[in-house]
């Protein structure tokens, strides 16, 4: 029987669809992570190789591509009931691999697991051996270190940097990245609405589905809603009390809430700076939403166009630029500085001997203040950069410099 039109028509629709996740799954795999070598390193110290980041932000790609043409290499999805299945006896499943690399995908679903690979990495401590992948932060570093510790190198990958982009494609633009964020699927969207879409699903299937699977029972629309409250929040200073007045919850839970979000990467606080002089600091951390497109899409805002008009514009820059620069630098202690008089620098960047600063101004001429050469007298920073959405850089006085977003990673990366 011959293929009806609307037959034909479903047909070309899925073949598109399938071309369409086949170029972005080549795209995805085409931007080289900034992690990769850091991986390779630890991996070659030790037994097992944890790598955390939030859902979807490329764990997984990362992970097969550096098994590519590696014929001994084992990975195991612990949300796939099929491959859960094969550790039903996890210690004859690792003993039967002893030569290969097994990586599991999603650990923190499988905490017990921890005491079975001590064991068998006490059995066989060959580099390498193991890869855990997983998108929660404290608690899975609370448990591997409790039965890992020495045998395990923990590296943390966030989604797409702005410098991992301009490597692949120098033409990238900046407005782009800025308003979809860094999540792969989100930023190699076929078109801002299909970005919108993938974000929406994104943040749909985090209330609904990996808060529970953490043991967290909070109602979905609870948690929808505090989330919204932190990206309107963002770039400004935590009051706990205040957010559980708007929401009518004690700020005992407002806290829980904030470290839930924060041990799954999907918020940043920052502390505030510490001095030894006798001046009256700020003692109250920021709240950032650690990804732009995150951060719009819980605000509706739906294309740069949208953002240019919304009061958010300013500190979804400052946020933008906070977070491309604390996961580029993850080494490094990070703060902001602001006094009772309003005297404020949004990033100090320590280091050893070393002190940075960064001010974020989201204008193509970015002017400063008084307050910002008093905080830089104070701070006493041996650089400060002004970040604005701008290409190149020139220099404002003697240790000042006005940059863009990749500039600043490339001027800081010769320093730290």
């Amino acid at each position: 029987m011959p293929a009806s039109k609307k037959d034909l028509t479903n047909s070309t629709k899925t073949a598109t669809f399938v071309q369409i996740e086949h170029v972005m799954h080549n795209l995805h795999n085409l931007i080289k992570r900034r992690l990769e070598s850091d991986i390779y390193k630890r991996l070659n110290i030790f037994p097992a190789v944890m790598i955390l980041g939030s859902r979807q932000c490329g764990k997984s790609t990362l992970v097969k591509m550096l098994a590519q043409g590696k014929t001994n290499f084992i990975y195991l999805d612990l949300q796939n009931m099929a491959d859960l299945n094969k550790l039903t006896e996890p210690a004859l499943f690792f003993e039967a691999n002893n030569e290969a690399v097994i990586c599991l995908d999603e650990i923190q679903n499988t905490p017990h697991l921890f005491s079975v690979l001590r064991s068998e990495i006490d059995r066989n401590r060959q580099a390498g051996r193991f890869i855990l992948l997983g998108s929660a932060s404290q608690e899975l570093i609370q448990k591997s270190s409790e039965s890992l510790a020495g045998r395990i190198g923990i590296a943390e990958l966030s989604p797409f940097s702005i410098d991992e982009i301009v490597r692949y494609n120098p033409e990238t633009e900046l407005n782009t990245y800025w308003n979809r964020g860094g999540y792969p699927d989100s930023f190699l969207a076929a078109d801002d609405e299909s970005s919108c879409l993938w974000r929406e699903d994104f943040i749909r299937t985090y209330v609904q589905r990996d808060i529970p699977q953490l043991g967290f029972q909070i109602p979905a629309l609870q948690i929808r809603r505090f989330m919204t409250l932190c990206a309107h929040l963002s770039g400004q200073l935590l009051n706990t009390s205040k957010i559980g007045e708007s929401l009518g919850i004690a700020h005992t839970t407002v806290r829980r809430y904030l470290d839930l979000l924060e041990q799954t990467f999907l918020i940043r606080s920052l502390a505030p700076f510490e001095s030894n002089e006798k001046k009256r600091l700020i003692k109250s951390p920021k709240l950032y939403v650690r990804d732009a497109g995150i951060l719009h899409q819980l605000l509706q805002i739906k294309n740069y166009n949208s953002l240019l008009g919304n009061p958010v514009f300013g500190a979804s820059w400052e946020s933008l630029v906070v977070e491309n620069i604390c996961s580029m630098f993850g080494d490094c202690r990070f703060s902001f500085y602001r006094n009772a008089t309003g005297d404020e620098l949004d990033l100090v960047i320590q280091k050893t001997e070393q002190t940075f600063a960064v001010e974020c101004k989201a204008s193509v001429a970015p002017q400063v203040t008084k307050g910002f050469w008093r905080a830089i007298e104070s701070v006493k920073p041996q650089k400060t950069f002004v970040v604005a959405p701008i290409n190149g850089s020139y220099p404002l006085h003697e240790k000042v410099e006005v940059c863009g977003l990749n500039d600043v990673l490339i001027k800081l990366s010769a320093f730290l």
